[in-house]
């Protein structure tokens, strides 16, 4: 029988995500041995996933990398990684908010936090774009608390809450809240909003591109005209957004806006960036939130938004909505500002043990000290 590496690993649902979570004491140590094993993993490249533990969706092929932190202003570091279905590619340029809700649990569960009774705040670095969460973690009795009155769309039944505060996430990538240093920019003849308040999007309005917003996340699949237009415009927005040659980034998103159909703000259809979101991304949603309450942005054009500083924006999405808390305020010259934002996501510890790589693909931890000191 051929060996095999075990490596200590939790299966967790993260919001409407799903991903394998590690201890990166765990992973190797050098960036291409560790990306080789998240690869096999996955069980990547392959369109079914079919020898990995991968769900051959974008939305399951995640993994979160988990230490103590670094810095001294939060308790853990989170670094994620999206593991490409169908190409042999690690990213490690995006956040994910939804994998980001499995992580305080994951810490606490792991010794990295010590619980409070009642609730516990952990602090989480999110490595990708060096910004902080506060994330708040149902603990009765010092336990973490999986069952909850709870609901999200996207997920059936209900769990204990998860509220993650993000604390600096205008620029995390790009550099700025708006990288262009326009509210509105023409991409091929598009109108677009170029955005980035903790998740690169691209913000279209779906009108500009014959699509009404309302189409099932199928047809838009299977749109093939649509998606390579899309593609045209995302590469010239990379660059454009100070993330460079994008061609094999999974960000910028393209999202696609229009008028509420229910009692929402905005009605959305979200690219990640190749494969139409059966929902939104946390933090792209609180991109495309941000620009709802822009003057003058493509989203600010169809939404529904109401008056004052604290502003409930409800982002509709392809199985229901996704609600983002943004508080704002006006500098000195009546330009908005943001303060931060905040929404509510659930998650659920769902298998533990060992994930295991053949050891030609990583010998582990033992074989990589010996090699070090043969050297």
């Amino acid at each position: 029988m051929t060996a095999q590496t075990p490596i200590p690993c939790v299966l967790m649902r993260g919001g409407t995500s799903k991903g394998a979570y590690f201890l990166a004491s765990d992973l190797p140590a050098d960036v291409a041995v560790r990306d080789r094993v998240l690869l096999s993993v996955m069980g990547s490249p392959d369109p079914r996933q079919i020898d990995g533990v991968g769900g051959a969706d974008p939305l399951t092929s995640k993994v979160a990398i988990v230490s103590p932190s670094t810095h001294s202003d939060a308790d853990i570091d989170y670094l994620f990684a999206q593991v490409k279905v169908e190409e042999p590619t690690v990213d490690v340029s995006p956040n994910c908010g939804n994998i980001l809700a499995g992580v305080g649990p994951f810490a606490l569960e792991h010794g990295l936090v010590k619980p409070r009774d009642g609730e516990t705040r952990v602090r989480i670095r999110m490595v990708n774009s060096d910004s902080l969460c506060e994330a708040v973690i149902q603990t009765p009795g010092g336990r973490v608390a999986y069952d909850g009155t709870a609901r999200i769309d996207g997920v059936p039944g209900t769990a204990a809450s998860v509220v993650l505060n993000f604390l600096d996430t205008a620029g995390s990538a790009c550099g700025a809240l708006l990288p262009t240093g326009n509210v509105r920019d023409e991409i091929d003849g598009v109108p677009v909003t170029c955005i980035d308040n903790g998740m690169p999007v691209v913000v279209i309005a779906a009108k500009d591109l014959g699509r009404t917003g309302l189409e099932s996340r199928d047809d838009l699949n299977n749109d093939d005209e649509l998606k390579a237009r899309l593609e045209t415009i995302r590469l010239k927005a990379g660059p454009m957004m100070n993330l460079g040659d994008v061609t094999d980034k999974v960000v910028p998103k393209m999202t696609l806006v229009a008028p509420p159909a229910a009692d929402g703000a905005v009605l959305t259809r979200t690219f990640i960036p190749h494969v139409c979101h059966s929902a939104i991304g946390v933090l792209g949603a609180v991109s495309v939130a941000t620009a709802c309450v822009l003057k003058g942005s493509v989203a600010h054009d169809v939404a529904t938004t109401a008056e004052g500083d604290s502003k409930l924006i409800s982002v509709e999405h392809p199985t229901g909505e996704f609600s983002v808390q943004l508080e704002t305020t006006r500098d000195a010259n009546g330009e908005l500002v943001l303060k931060g934002a905040g929404l509510l996501r659930t998650c659920r510890r769902l298998f533990e043990g060992n994930a295991l790589v053949p050891a030609a693909v990583w010998g582990g931890a033992d074989a990589e000290r010996r090699d070090v000191a043969a050297e």
